[in-house]
C-alpha cells in the first residue's frame, strides 16, 4: 500500500473509533420482579415486565439518555444482583429503608404506601392493628420490610415466608394461612380483579409500616443517581409520573 493511501486508511479508522461511542447509547440492566402488580409484573403476551415501575424507569431512561434492559428476578435477589453488578438499577416496589440505604443508594421518593392485610371473605372481623390478629397464622414475602416487624412482634403462631406475593395470596386463598401481610396496592390490585375470590382486603386495618419506594443504584454511583434524580424531577414537574400512576390506578 502506498504511503498516502496508508495514511488515509489510518485516519479513517481513527475517525470511526472516535465517533462510534458518541453514537452508541448506554444500556443499563434493570432488576424488577415478575409478581408485583401493579408495580411490576410479567406480561405473558409479550413476555416482558410491565407496570408502574417499568413505565417509570423507561421514562427515566428516555429523559436521561440511556436505554433500559429489564430483567425479571425474585424480590429477595434484587439487592445482591445490584451489588454484584449483575444489574445496574432496581426499579420495583422496594421501600427506601435505613437498612437498605447502608448497602445501596435510592433516588428521590416516587410513591408512598403501607402494608395491607388480606383475610378470608368469611372472616368479617374489623381488624385495625396487628394486635387484632394475635394468634393467627400469617404470611409475608421474604425480603420485604414487613418481615422483621411481624417476626419480632411475638403475636402470631406462625409467620410463614413466601418467595412471591402470588404464592402468599394463593396460600391465603386456599386457607393454609389466616392472613397475609403485603404491599397494600399489590393486594388491592389482585383483589379488585377477582384473582383470589376467597380473599378480601381488611379495609379497616391501619398500616404502621408506611414508606416510599424509589429507584436504586449501587452505593456511590453518583453519576447514574444524578441522572436518575434529574430525570425524575423533570418527569414529576411535567406530569409524566402522575400520568403513569393514574394509568395503573394509583392516583386520582
Amino acid at each position: 500500500m502506498k504511503l498516502p493511501a496508508l495514511v488515509a486508511s489510518l485516519f479513517a479508522a481513527l475517525a470511526l473509533t472516535i465517533t462510534a461511542p458518541a453514537s452508541a447509547q448506554a444500556v443499563l440492566k434493570v432488576g424488577s420482579t415478575p409478581t408485583g402488580s401493579p408495580f411490576t409484573f410479567l406480561d405473558t403476551k409479550t413476555n416482558t415486565i410491565d407496570g408502574v415501575m417499568s413505565d417509570i424507569v423507561k421514562a427515566v431512561g428516555k429523559e436521561a439518555g440511556f436505554e433500559v434492559q429489564i430483567e425479571a428476578m425474585q424480590f429477595s435477589t434484587l439487592i445482591s444482583s445490584l451489588t454484584t453488578k449483575r444489574i445496574d438499577l432496581i426499579s420495583a416496589a422496594m421501600f427506601i429503608t435505613p437498612v437498605r440505604l447502608e448497602v445501596v443508594d435510592f433516588s428521590q421518593p416516587i410513591y408512598s404506601y403501607g402494608e395491607g392485610v388480606v383475610v378470608p371473605v368469611t372472616d368479617k372481623t374489623g381488624y385495625v392493628t396487628m394486635a387484632d390478629l394475635k394468634g393467627k397464622r400469617v404470611g409475608v414475602q421474604v425480603g420485604t420490610a414487613f418481615v422483621d416487624p411481624l417476626q419480632k412482634s411475638g403475636l402470631f403462631t406462625e409467620v410463614k415466608l413466601y418467595d412471591t406475593t402470588a404464592d402468599l395470596m394463593r396460600d391465603a386463598n386456599a386457607g393454609r394461612i389466616d392472613a397475609g401481610f403485603l404491599d397494600s396496592p399489590i393486594a388491592g390490585f389482585a383483589i379488585s380483579r377477582g384473582l383470589f375470590p376467597n380473599l378480601r382486603m381488611a379495609t379497616t386495618f391501619k398500616p404502621t409500616m408506611v414508606n416510599s419506594i424509589g429507584i436504586a443504584t449501587r452505593k456511590g454511583d453518583t453519576e447514574t443517581m444524578g441522572k436518575v434524580n434529574a430525570a425524575l424531577t423533570k418527569l414529576k414537574a411535567d406530569g409524566t409520573i402522575d400520568g403513569i400512576l393514574k394509568k395503573w390506578g394509583l392516583a386520582s
